[in-house]
């Protein structure tokens, strides 16, 4: 059946860091993106559980089965519901194995002195706060406005409750209400789970589903139009077009990313979200030389480098028992981003940086801003 192999494909790019489950499941292209979403999501929660049982049934041994889809196999027949659309040419060569996996699964709850599957699960894996994160959606302005984009909701029957004016307000959020955040005005809220990837005015790039966190930098860059701006590690996109909304599509913006597959899908994203004032350049910032007369105009930085995604909910979701980074990965992270910031401070015509990672660790964050402005001789010292 197709959708365990789609599911076994992502569970692999996962795995391999090809990008997040969401992201490879939208670029599957797999009809029902629901279904497979939800099928990968919780084979992964119970992944070490899965990995336990496979090992000690002996499956892969007895059968010629890839391990990501063994284990999306096991999750149905053991955890899920049962094999759907009749399971194709897999339903009988897991049934030749039922038993030992069955008795396998139960030998480990009582192990481990529990009676339901998901108290195997670690406490990292179980639904938690993550799952309670209110969907942020941000008005694409170069394409829309917030009154019309409200006016469109009330018309599908959703509730509009006005400007949140506290944490509770957006806690509260149920059924089909939606809010408009107190801070950005042009960021919508919606209840937790809100799926809007299939809705029209997503599709047209009118809106962009973005965390509120992610659109803080380039609000707190606030280029004004006609600004040139450069976006130095720029994939997959968000605050790029958020750039480019500020800008009103007046000005340039520089973005430069390594990995060719993100830009290809960061060109798409940008495309659909209508934004004609960006020079996409498969290049590393570092290399980037600020004589370079194309950026003697670049008043504007936004470095937003890779680092260990310590600060995000939503990560908990789809790494299964995603913890706090190692010492050696955040020393070379932190590297990476101090080199990177002490880079972006020597652009000569510079007045406003904003650096942000998704972490939590002051190794990322007040470390490297402390260091790079020891070393900067320049203006922001």
């Amino acid at each position: 059946m197709a959708l365990y192999s789609a599911a076994a494909a992502v569970l692999a790019g996962v795995e391999s860091r090809q990008g997040s489950i969401k992201g490879l499941v939208y670029a599957s292209r797999f009809q029902n993106v629901k279904q497979l979403y939800a099928l990968v999501c919780e084979t992964q929660r119970y992944a070490a559980v899965l990995d336990a049982v496979i090992a000690s049934a002996g499956l892969l041994r007895a059968e010629k089965l890839r391990p990501h889809l063994a284990k999306v196999l096991v999750y149905e027949l053991l955890l899920g519901r049962g094999f759907r659309g009749g399971g194709g040419r897999w339903k009988p060569l897991l049934n030749r194995h039922q038993a030992r996996l069955k008795a396998e699964l139960a030998r480990l709850k009582v192990h481990r002195g529990v009676s339901r599957n998901e108290d195997l699960l670690e406490v990292g894996c179980r639904p938690g706060p993550a799952s309670q994160v209110p969907r942020f959606v941000r008005v694409n302005t170069l394409k829309t406005c917030s009154d019309d984009t409200i006016d469109y909701f009330k018309r599908q029957g959703f509730s509009y409750q006005g400007r949140a004016s506290s944490l509770e307000d957006l806690r509260a959020l149920r059924g089909k209400c939606f809010l408009l955040d107190p801070l950005l005005p042009e960021l919508l809220v919606f209840p937790a789970q809100t799926d809007l990837h299939e809705h029209p005015l997503y599709q047209a790039g009118h809106l962009i589903l973005q965390d509120k966190a992610s659109c803080l930098p380039a609000m707190l860059l606030a280029p004004p139009p006609g600004s040139h701006v450069i976006d130095a590690c720029a994939a997959p996109g968000n605050k790029t077009s958020h750039l480019a909304a500020l800008l009103k599509n007046q000005g340039k913006i520089f973005a430069f990313d390594l990995d060719a597959k993100r830009l290809a899908s960061m060109a798409t994203l940008l495309a659909r979200a209508g934004v004609s004032c960006c020079q996409l350049a498969e290049e590393d910032f570092l290399a980037v030389s600020p004589s370079d007369q194309r950026y003697r105009q670049v008043q504007y930085i936004l470095l937003d480098p890779s680092c260990s995604g310590s600060g995000m909910l939503t990560r908990k979701l789809e790494e299964s028992g995603a913890g706090a980074p190692s010492k050696k990965r955040l020393h070379a992270l932190a590297g990476f981003q101090q080199r990177a910031l002490c880079h972006a401070l020597t652009f000569p015509s510079l007045q406003r940086l904003v650096y942000s990672t998704c972490s939590l660790c002051q190794e990322e964050n007040e470390d490297v801003v402390q260091d790079a402005l020891q070393q900067s001789s320049g203006t922001f010292r």
